[in-house]
């Protein structure tokens, strides 16, 4: 049995997915969002090693707030780079009946074997992904987390052709990802997909950066207020409707 590396628990997850979710981080990230909120995730080898029957056994105490939409989510970090575990942990879940639900960037998605195998069969335990999708210019893009999007895009359009349930998350930063030619691109790409259930644009914050200080790593959106009202709904207007 594969071991995931599990970097926290939430019980009760009110917007991580469909209804009310246990919420299960991962350990490890490639990416540097520069306003990530868990810098202290990056690390694949930090965390606590558990098992996915460990982990089912401790989300199944909390079964009874599900009702009929709630289940699991796994986040992160980046869950994708332990699809192994994945894979066991949810091919599990659905052999209990508990709904399943990623919340990735996909930057570790690629079409080379064994990977693209592995991420078909993870899907086919997977009821809904919420995708993460930083900027949709490929240069800013890697100026925001240090990685390009060609295969973050790829993977969108995978879940696609798969007909997997898609939510699309969208962090609004100011002067970053705020303007409405970036925003009017972003919605021109998930005009081409069929399969989104939703998308959420998450006003960015600066609650995390005590963790970056504590860490002793730079935070470079040092002064970047959060979005005003305005900018919101400009980008709603844009995104959601």
């Amino acid at each position: 049995m594969t071991k995931g590396r599990i970097h926290s628990t939430e019980s009760f997850g009110a917007v991580d997915g469909p209804g009310i979710r246990f919420v299960i981080f991962l350990q490890g990230c490639n990416m540097r969002c520069r306003y990530c909120h868990n810098p202290d995730s990056w690390n694949l080898n930090g965390g606590t090693e558990m098992s996915p029957s460990d982990l089912l056994e401790k989300a199944e105490r909390y079964r009874s707030y599900w009702q009929k939409d709630g289940g699991i989510t796994v986040s992160g970090g980046e869950p994708l780079l332990q699809i192994d575990f994945l894979i066991e942990l949810f091919r599990e879940a659905k052999r209990r009946g508990i709904s399943t639900c990623l919340d990735t960037s996909a930057q570790p998605f690629s079409f080379s074997a064994p990977f693209i195998d592995k991420f078909r069969e993870l899907m086919s335990y997977t009821d809904t992904v919420l995708l993460d999708i930083k900027h949709i210019d490929n240069e800013e893009h890697k100026r925001l987390t240090g990685h390009d999007n060609n295969n973050i895009l790829e993977c969108a359009r995978e879940l696609n052709r798969l007909n997997v349930p898609i939510w699309i998350r969208h962090v609004l930063v100011p002067g970053i990802t705020d303007s409405p030619q970036w925003l009017s691109g972003l919605r021109s790409f998930l005009d081409t997909l069929n399969n989104i259930n939703r998308v959420d644009i998450l006003p960015y914050h600066s609650m995390a950066e005590f963790k970056y200080q504590q860490l002793g790593i730079p935070y470079s959106l040092t002064g970047t207020p959060a979005p005003s009202q305005e900018s919101f709904d400009s980008a709603t207007d844009i995104l959601c409707k």
